[in-house]
């Protein structure tokens, strides 16, 4: 019988009618800020990979999830009830900061949707870092909990309502802001913004060394 300790639904918050935050037991588990798991129901079919969105100082692990159609996975922990096992493995990826405490660097972090929650990570556990996030999302209702960034660092790229920061996609943003090439740069978010981005910064003189990736499929 494995030792492995029994993760359970703590909370489920909704932001959107698709959109949730779902909040499980930590236990002993350890992950870097920015890493990633795999979760899903216990004994479920398929488990799906998700950023970690709470910090690793926090007593329990959050999760931003979007519950499309077809999304098993994402539909069923979405309808989980405090009390509900989970099975988690991991964490996987090296998508995270190397030297926080170096002052000196500065970075753009480019997302789309749900794709913000390894920034939020980064953000909620490193104070003082100097940042600009770029939140490229549909609605306005979708700068999912705004109030823990710093409000001059966030930009909402609103493609679908006005009432944003701006109007337009991401790369429409980046092409009209350019990034200055010293700038450590972290993509998340679907692959064809992902690629976009990449390409339009390098076009921009970032090296590629500035530049670190994550894709959701």
């Amino acid at each position: 019988m494995s030792d492995r300790p029994r993760h359970f639904v703590q909370s489920v918050r909704k932001l959107t009618a698709t959109t949730f935050v779902i909040r499980i037991d930590r236990h002993a588990f350890r992950a870097l800020a920015g890493q990633h798991v795999t979760l899903g129901p216990h004994r479920f079919a398929i488990n799906r990979e998700f950023s970690i969105y709470s910090p690793p100082d926090e007593p329990y692990l959050e999760f931003l999830i979007i519950a499309r159609q077809g999304s098993d996975t994402a539909c069923a922990l979405q309808r989980a009830q405090p009390g509900d096992e989970v099975d988690l493995a991991g964490p996987y990826g090296e998508f995270f900061i190397a030297a926080p405490g170096d002052r000196s660097r500065r970075y753009l972090f480019v997302a789309t949707g749900v794709g913000i929650a390894p920034f939020h990570c980064f953000v909620r556990h490193f104070p003082g870092l100097d940042y600009r996030l770029i939140h490229g999302i549909a609605r306005v209702e979708d700068r999912y909990d705004l109030a823990d960034y710093e409000r001059e660092r966030y930009t909402a790229c609103v493609s679908r309502q006005e009432g944003g920061d701006f109007t337009g996609r991401v790369t429409d943003y980046l092409r009209a802001h350019p990034v200055e090439p010293d700038r450590l740069c972290y993509i998340c978010g679907h692959s064809a913004m992902v690629a976009n981005v990449y390409d339009l910064l390098r076009e921009q003189g970032v090296p590629s060394d500035n530049l670190l990736t994550e894709t959701f499929f």
